[in-house]
């Protein structure tokens, strides 16, 4: 029966977890850049040219904001397993 209620347990925290980053990648465009990626990216859409350097620029921010909340989500998410897998043990 312990198992079963680490699995639920399991399950609902994937499951927030997945719709925390659903959330995170559908939400609207993040327009978060220093004074001088904004000027670079301005200029490359006021250029007449074919690569436009704001979306990538936008893209990358966002990608290096997010990362440090993966890697504390991953290591929380270890530890909270094996934290209950040694409580239930130890029952």
């Amino acid at each position: 029966m312990q198992v079963l209620k680490l699995n639920m347990g399991v399950i609902k925290y994937g499951i927030a977890t997945a719709i925390f980053f659903l959330i995170l990648l559908v939400s609207a465009d993040v327009v978060a850049q220093c004074p001088m990626c904004k000027a670079a990216a301005e200029a490359s859409l006021n250029s007449d040219s074919k690569v436009n350097i704001a979306l990538g620029l936008n893209k990358g921010i966002f990608y290096l904001f997010i990362m440090p909340y993966v890697l504390i989500s991953a290591i929380f998410f270890i530890w909270y397993y094996n934290y209950r897998k040694q409580k239930i043990v130890s029952s």
